[in-house]
């Protein structure tokens, strides 16, 4: 089954939304497959936050314990790692401002849209 619509889910930022209006430009989702991209949809603009606020922050903030490396910054790479698996599990490559590792995903059955 393919999912006909294209409609971004409510709530996303423009990273998101620019993640999912690339992923439906170029392929037809199945229902399941639509959930995970909203998911990862919802992961990109929480990576922005995340950035943005190390930018606020600095990279280094004091704490009761000294001077330490931003929690977000951690934060960051977790997100990144969760949002290349949901990728590759879409088969899909990341945008490229998300410097995320390659994926070796295959689509499977599902294929690029022919071009009319």
């Amino acid at each position: 089954m393919t999912m006909s619509t294209t409609r971004a889910p409510t709530g996303l930022k423009c990273p998101g939304k620019r993640l999912w209006a690339s992923v439906v430009a170029e392929f037809e989702l199945a229902e399941h497959e639509a959930a995970q991209l909203a998911e990862a949809c919802f992961i990109r603009d929480r990576i922005d936050q995340l950035r943005r606020q190390v930018v606020i922050d600095g990279l280094m903030i004091g704490s009761s314990q000294g001077v330490r490396l931003h929690p977000a910054v951690p934060e960051v790479r977790a997100q990144q790692l969760a949002l290349a698996r949901i990728l590759a599990t879409l088969g899909v490559p990341p945008l490229a401002e998300d410097s995320l590792p390659a994926s070796r995903g295959v689509r499977g059955v599902y294929s690029l849209r022919s071009a009319s």
